[in-house]
């Protein structure tokens, strides 16, 4: 009887680590640029908030697909930014702080804004190269075969020569 009960917890061990594994390494903002000065990789950058039901569905079905979590994983530094968060951001010589709107509620973080290019709209998705220079902004809620030909796009660095709607329509690739 102790074999198969300490087989059984072994299985279960195991299961819990497949689990742990089959999901992005999310970071902050100030861990993925700590991590890009130590070892250079692009950064995918996905701005939410809190109420954005799109948001939620990207990080339930899109997030968790095997294919997106072992490219992002293997090829980006992910970032989970929340565009209304409060807490100021010290980057490139800059603070970025939460700004309220004119009523007081509600707001936005200057860098969200900065990243969007002022287009807040939830989820949106900023791709950066390792000097921290921006290959694209891809707004809207993605499936795992869009997302992982923008993920493809950024890293095989097609951006260089193809714009992105030439390679998104597969005339470019």
């Amino acid at each position: 009887m102790k074999l198969p009960l300490a087989g059984l917890v072994a299985l279960m061990m195991l299961s819990s680590l497949t689990t742990t594994a089959q999901e992005i390494q999310w970071m902050t903002w100030d861990q993925a640029i700590a991590k890009n000065n130590e070892n250079p990789r692009k950064i995918m950058i996905d701005v939410y908030t809190d109420w954005c039901g799109w948001c939620k569905r990207m990080d339930k079905s899109t997030f968790v697909d095997t294919a997106v979590v072992n490219y992002v994983n293997k090829h980006f530094y992910a970032v989970k930014f929340n565009a209304e968060q409060k807490e100021e951001i010290s980057f490139s010589g800059h603070q970025f702080k939460f700004v309220a709107t004119e009523t007081g509620r509600g707001g936005t973080h200057e860098l969200a804004y900065a990243l969007l290019d002022g287009k807040m709209g939830y989820p949106t998705i900023v791709y950066l190269n390792e000097k921290y220079e921006r290959i694209m902004i891809s707004p809207g809620y993605k499936e795992m075969p869009g997302l992982m030909k923008e993920l493809r796009y950024a890293r095989e660095e097609k951006y260089k020569d193809t714009p992105w709607e030439k390679y998104r329509d597969g005339s470019g690739e």
